[in-house]
């Protein structure tokens, strides 16, 4: 006979602690408990991989892989236009260099009425979490990079897509020209994901690559990446101080904002000459800071962030690879010390920085240009130059060529642009896969125009939309006619 006991409690810790158990077995159940993953790999099933057995955990019509500004608008579009939906994402934040990399704020594309609808929606979400975009006279958008991430979570939240992070690709599987699993590590170890289509948003080509989609890096004549940059911010600014020394003082006007939204910039290799050169280059001359160092600095108010302002510095010098493992690496280490030698010599020069310090310094290095597919169309200099019009066109931009170290082109004229195909988003190798953001198919030049952030986001957003149109009508994703899907679902019409 088994022997019962009891401990001592009144009726209402009773209902406390029955209460606080439901709640438990809730969480367990619907927040991510120790359960979910297990429970997921269930359902998808295995896979063997390498001659081992690893969990499935997730078999869906849509996997984006790269949390940034495109592959988060791909994701966000495909599951709003009704397919499952999952976004692989290797940090614990979307957005990509605007959130994880510091790079503030979203340059204007110069091109007229460029801003696709999920371009339009961030700056409106934007608004209602009190960060407002437009400073009223550029045409940049200034927000906040922790408002970002979060309205990134609502709207992957609202729209059903399933999110990854601290999720990395680490290979693909490939079966008669139809990319059917990518591999990628978690916290509790490899695993797979199946897809009906993939959409390739890593940024350096990473799943076109491994697919076997042929690719290019870094400038056909010489072989270099555009320059690595380590953005960081600095808090403690008397950004008024800054601007009466800046703006007043040195009668710098290039800046035709003021704060809150302020910059202040130089630039040694450029044509434009900027009032605060006299005063890296003073650094040069007594030691305090390299040639390197003094090459190349910019700053921006952060909205909602009284006193900080993001770095677009330091410039790493363009020996380090944006494509090498070991280079990268060295890169690293080598920018945090051009970051640290810049901040103290404006913190001992530059008047409103007296009580300044670094805040914080992002979570990976910026890379302009990294890796970038050969795709059914090629874009090329001469597009930009020639203003060239596609009917299969995703978007459009005008945005100078901006190629660090190697090439910066003149402003296109007033209303002028060039648009961006669906053809450069497709390979003829890999028939499920579209490619999204700065490693489309064009060459080193013409990236170096269609890289900024809306014209990325842009792309993403007509690679959902590409993505679920082609699995909803039984078309390969690299033989979508973009100019066939109805005008009303597409967000982008070339005219």
């Amino acid at each position: 006979m088994e022997q019962s006991f009891s401990i001592p409690i009144s009726r209402r810790d009773f209902m406390k602690m029955a209460g606080m158990a439901a709640v438990g077995v809730l969480a367990e159940n619907t927040l991510g408990g120790p359960d979910t993953v297990q429970a997921a790999a269930r359902k998808a099933g295995t896979m063997t991989y390498a001659g081992k057995e690893i969990p499935v955990l997730f078999s869906v019509d849509v996997c984006v892989a790269g949390g940034g500004p495109s592959g988060t608008a791909a994701a966000v579009m495909a599951a709003r236009k009704g397919v499952k939906t999952v976004l692989v994402e290797r940090g614990v934040a979307l957005g990509g260099l605007a959130v994880l990399g510091c790079v503030y704020p979203f340059m204007d594309t110069h091109a007229p009425d460029s801003d696709t609808p999920y371009v339009d929606e961030v700056k409106q979400r934007l608004r209602k979490h009190g960060i407002e975009p437009f400073d009223g006279v550029t045409r940049q958008t200034w927000h906040n990079p922790e408002t970002l991430t979060l309205i990134y979570d609502e709207m992957c939240a609202e729209a059903g897509v399933d999110v990854l992070f601290q999720t990395v690709v680490v290979d693909t599987v490939v079966e008669n020209r139809q990319l059917t699993a990518c591999i990628v590590q978690t916290i509790a170890g490899l695993a797979a994901i199946k897809a009906k289509t993939f959409i390739d948003s890593t940024g350096d080509a990473f799943l076109a690559r491994s697919a076997g989609v042929p690719y290019e890096r870094g400038y056909e004549k010489t072989g270099n990446n555009q320059p690595l940059s380590f953005r960081f911010e600095m808090g403690g600014i008397d950004i008024d101080r800054l601007y009466q020394h800046v703006a007043v003082e040195l009668k710098e006007d290039w800046c035709k904002s003021k704060p809150p939204y302020f910059e202040i910039a130089e630039a040694m290799h450029r044509k434009q000459r900027y009032k605060l050169e006299d005063l890296m280059a003073k650094g040069v001359e007594s030691g305090e800071i390299t040639q390197e160092e003094a090459e190349y600095m910019q700053a921006y108010t952060i909205i909602g962030k009284n006193g900080v302002m993001s770095m677009n510095c330091p410039e790493i010098p363009v020996k380090f690879s944006a494509t090498d493992p070991v280079s990268y690496s060295k890169a690293v280490t080598y920018g945090r010390r051009m970051m640290h030698n810049i901040a103290a010599y404006l913190i001992r020069h530059l008047p409103g920085f007296e009580h300044a310090f670094i805040s914080r310094e992002a979570a990976m290095l910026g890379a302009r240009e990294s890796w970038r597919i050969r795709g059914r169309h090629y874009l090329v200099e001469d597009d930009y130059h020639n203003q060239s019009r596609y009917a299969d066109a995703v978007c459009r931009t005008a945005w100078f060529i901006d190629a660090h170290g190697e090439k910066v082109s003149e402003k296109l004229p007033k209303g002028g642009f060039y648009e961006i195909p669906y053809g450069s988003l497709v390979a003829e190798e890999i028939e499920n896969l579209i490619v999204a953001g700065r490693c489309i198919s064009a060459s080193f030049i013409l990236q170096a125009s269609m890289r900024i952030q809306p014209t990325c986001m842009s792309i993403g957003e007509a690679a959902g939309i590409a993505a679920a149109w082609g699995l909803k009508k039984g078309i390969a994703a690299n033989e979508i006619a973009w100019s066939q899907i109805p005008a009303a679902e597409r967000s982008y019409v070339s005219q």
